[in-house]
């Protein structure tokens, strides 16, 4: 197996890239959303990987962290989802944003991925909403923050509880529960903090969008 990939950035194109190491080229190929965080070619270029072994190809697919390789792994778990179509729907949706459409349970913006229907969508959420929990979705989005920002996150503590009313009083209002945990995930709640201060900052931010 071929965990990742190391070497200088040769080619880009439409769905794939070319891997220069050692004067070899390897093709990989990547959801739209990573060629747009792709170093200048020539640069170095780190891809974790997953091999598709068939009779009559072998195929690489990358991923520039392995948050996003696994989330791929989860998605070709699922039954009529192969490689192809899960580098789709990560092409149209982040991993963050799918995994709050999966834990909202929002086939709509599954659905928007070219080649997966509304049942498909519904399906994947079915079966990959037992493996991804809420805290791991905002943990991981919170991951990604400024420094400043991540360091108000990790000081917050243990604020699930909080986030799970606010997601239930915005979904109340009307806003889709992946829209309700997206705003969330932005906002920096403390354990101290009532519900309803959390639900105000939410519809200020929903506001601004």
């Amino acid at each position: 197996m071929i965990s990742y990939i190391k070497g200088n950035l040769a080619d880009i194109s439409a769905d794939s890239i070319v891997i220069d190491v050692a004067g070899i080229g390897w093709q990989v190929f990547v959801p739209e959303q990573v060629l747009d965080r792709l170093p200048a070619l020539g640069r170095p270029v780190h891809i974790h990987t997953w091999l598709q072994v068939r009779e009559d190809a072998m195929t690489l697919f990358g991923f520039l962290t392995k948050d996003d390789l696994r989330i791929f792994k989860l998605l070709i778990g699922v039954n009529g989802v192969g490689p192809k179509n899960a580098l789709a729907i990560l092409s149209v949706l982040t991993t963050d944003d799918l995994r709050f459409a999966i834990l909202g349970d929002d086939p709509k913006a599954i659905a928007k991925t070219p080649g997966i229907g509304t049942k498909t969508a519904q399906r994947l959420i079915l079966e990959l909403k037992d493996k991804i929990s809420l805290e791991d979705a905002f943990e991981q989005f919170e991951q990604k923050l400024p420094q400043d920002q991540k360091a108000q996150a990790d000081a917050a503590g243990d604020v699930s509880g909080v986030r799970a009313e606010a997601v239930m009083a915005l979904t109340a209002l009307g806003y889709s529960s992946s829209e309700a945990l997206k705003t969330l995930s932005g906002i920096s709640i403390t354990e101290d903090m009532e519900v309803e201060t959390v639900l105000k900052l939410a519809l200020k931010q929903m506001a601004m969008i």
